[in-house]
């Protein structure tokens, strides 16, 4: 860590007998680094899907285990100024993604100036011998004394925050969803894809003529669903409320259609899907520089939300955040700045929230505001400028101040940070899944796993991250 100092031990200084060890946990991250370093794409080293967050299956490259021994020598013992002669490799065990290791080096013989021989060995936490080996190391003549570096920071695009959600999702019975227009690549391929992965039942609704050509073109067989084919979009959307307030669907999902005309027709007074609580659309966003996945709200639905609305909105993605296992989420209520100033209306806002919700007017969450976005997201920051708070620099819930800051706050995300992105409407009697036109298969997918996690959690109280996974038990 930067500001602490490390000092080597000479040659003249070393003992034989010292030695020195460190611990290290392997990552499914350490795969995808070392393949992009060594160039060695071996499949079986490398995570893929939810084998990296469930199964633990790949084998760390031998390679990669062997230099670790490397880390203690230059780092520890003999320390900084340490330079490779020779080093020998028995790889007795396999290490996998998950194992906890402990890397040891003891110095075993002293010859000529600067040379020393060290037995090394790689062992698992019980204590089983992974590999053993001897190195011979130059050790340093003088001492030196050097500040621990700060790497830069390295993002993977493959990040798995999503991959639990789907698994959990998986668990449930397949939702049966009203599909609004299904008639392009992006909005039929999702539904396919989902409906494959049993987290929906699909009914396709619009234009029969189109929804078949583009399954014509994706190469899939649709004749297992049921079709309603309907030309117009107001129409379809109507049809589509219908068959909720039927029963026979319990969520939609928004295809190569304008939300306008669906939105219209949940909201309807007559007939409609309304319930005493506001509509709000939450994106749900895996960034790969956080541990935990984010939420933005509102995004999508409210264009200028007063005070009242923003209630419903903090109340949603805190409810949303709770159906994804989050026990009690952290929210941040964003402005310009993180100090009340009444020349800022949405400082206003977020004081009054973050009052409310101490007096139990908002459920289930702790809620702070103002707070800009850097003291929400970064404890350095909130700590330079006296915040303290429980939010501060680790909100998972992020409310923003109207839907134009909410939309290029994700779609930045999402574009120049390149995190993996899904979607949900909450509030209506049945979560709709609203996802751009441009969004893939995956966000597609996603959004319908958080359809499955927000109903379970709506039914029971309790969120379906927590299940048990049956299929893997009986294994």
């Amino acid at each position: 860590m930067k500001g602490s100092s490390v000092r080597n031990t000479t040659w003249d200084e070393l003992e034989v007998g010292a030695s020195a060890f460190l611990e290290r946990t392997c990552t499914a991250q350490d795969m995808y680094l070392f393949a992009h370093v060594s160039g060695n794409l071996n499949p079986i080293t490398l995570p893929s899907g939810e084998d990296a967050a469930t199964k633990g299956e790949p084998v760390a490259p031998s390679l990669w285990v062997g230099s670790l021994v490397s880390a203690v020598l230059g780092n520890l013992l003999p320390g900084p100024g340490s330079v490779y002669r020779a080093q020998s490799f028995n790889f007795v065990e396999r290490v996998r993604v998950g194992s906890r290791l402990r890397i040891e080096v003891k110095c075993i013989e002293k010859r000529e100036k600067p040379l020393a021989l060290f037995e090394t060995t790689v062992r698992e936490a019980d204590g089983h011998l992974v590999v053993q080996g001897i190195a011979e190391v130059d050790a340093p003549l003088t001492t030196i004394v050097t500040e621990a570096h700060n790497l830069p920071t390295i993002i993977l695009d493959d990040h798995e925050h999503f991959a639990p959600l789907i698994a959990a999702a998986k668990r449930l019975p397949p939702l049966p969803t009203a599909v609004l227009g299904p008639d392009d690549r992006h909005a039929l391929g999702g539904t396919v894809l989902s409906a494959e992965e049993g987290l929906i039942v699909p009914i396709l609704i619009g234009d029969g003529g189109r929804i078949r050509a583009a399954a014509k073109d994706l190469g899939v067989d649709i004749g297992r669903f049921e079709m309603i084919d309907v030309g117009d979009d107001r129409e379809a959307s109507k049809r589509a409320v219908d068959l909720v307030n039927t029963g026979r669907a319990a969520a939609i999902m928004k295809g190569n259609v304008g939300a306008g005309p669906m939105l219209a027709a949940v909201m309807k007074r007559d007939g409609g899907l309304r319930t005493g609580r506001k509509l709000s659309h939450a994106f749900v966003l895996d960034v790969p520089t956080l541990e935990q996945l984010l939420f933005i709200t509102d995004c999508a639905i409210n264009i200028a939300p007063d005070l009242s609305t923003k209630v419903d909105i903090v109340q949603n993605g805190i409810d949303l955040a709770r159906a994804c296992g989050i026990e009690t989420p952290r929210v941040g209520v964003l402005s310009a700045v993180e100090t009340v100033n009444p020349n800022i209306p949405s400082t206003l806002d977020a004081a009054a929230l973050s009052k409310m919700a101490e007096r139990g007017q908002i459920k289930g969450g702790i809620v702070d505001g103002p707070l800009a976005m850097d003291n929400a997201m970064d404890v350095t920051a909130a700590r330079t400028k006296g915040i303290t708070s429980l939010v501060a620099g680790r909100a998972e819930v992020l409310i923003v101040p109207n839907l134009e800051s909410g939309n290029m706050l994700a779609k930045e995300l999402t574009f120049v940070a390149r995190a993996e992105s899904a979607g949900l409407v909450v509030g209506a009697r049945v979560p709709i899944i609203l996802t751009s036109r441009a969004d893939n298969d995956r966000a597609r997918l996603v959004s319908c796993a958080l359809a499955q996690l927000y109903i379970h959690w709506s039914r029971t109280g309790r969120s379906a991250c927590a299940l048990p996974d049956v299929s893997r038990a009986a294994e």
